[in-house]
């Protein structure tokens, strides 16, 4: 049994702003995700206290073709802004 619905547009999906990313599956950035979780569960989930973490599992996701790179500014980092990930 067929439905028609005339009066509704058609649905055309779009692809996010950013696009999609693969997923992290051989675990190389895996440590610093399992570190910026623990700072937000003994943050109550306060992100601004785990900045400097973020920053750097950005940074591991960048390194190793898990995401574009983009401009730290971009991603909400201003350039004062330091992490193990700009020291090495």
């Amino acid at each position: 049994m067929a439905s028609f619905t005339f009066s509704q547009k058609k649905f055309i999906p779009i692809p996010p702003e950013k696009g999609s990313f693969p997923l992290d599956h051989e675990g190389l950035c895996r440590d610093l995700m399992v570190k910026y979780m623990r700072c937000l569960y003994d943050n109550k989930n306060v992100a601004s206290n785990c900045k400097d973490i973020s920053k750097d599992y950005l940074g591991c996701r960048m390194n190793n073709g898990l995401m574009a790179k983009e401009d730290w500014a971009q991603l909400g980092f201003s350039e004062n802004n330091t992490s193990e990930t700009e020291k090495q």
